[in-house]
């Protein structure tokens, strides 16, 4: 008559077995390590750059080209390159 009480056991939980959970693991951790690494080969990264650069090297020398020099290491720092 009153309130009844369920004695059924809660719905079974699925436990991972030990090797399911390391290839979870190492799934995780190569994804993470793609998101870190540039998309393109540094070769064919910022283009425009690398061309304002290269002409002003050859016309002007290294020393008188910093601003260009510095502007394309940032684009492929934003690249994901470590230049």
């Amino acid at each position: 008559m009153g309130s009844a009480v369920s004695t059924q056991d809660p719905a079974p939980t699925t436990a991972l077995s030990e090797s399911q959970q390391n290839q979870e693991s190492t799934t995780t951790k190569t994804s993470a390590s793609d998101d870190t690494k540039p998309k393109k080969k540094i070769c064919c990264a910022c283009p425009d750059t690398k061309k304002q650069r290269d002409e002003c090297i050859v016309e002007h020398g290294e020393a008188a080209c910093t601003k260009w020099i510095e502007a394309h290491r940032e684009c492929l720092h934003a690249e994901g390159f470590n230049v």
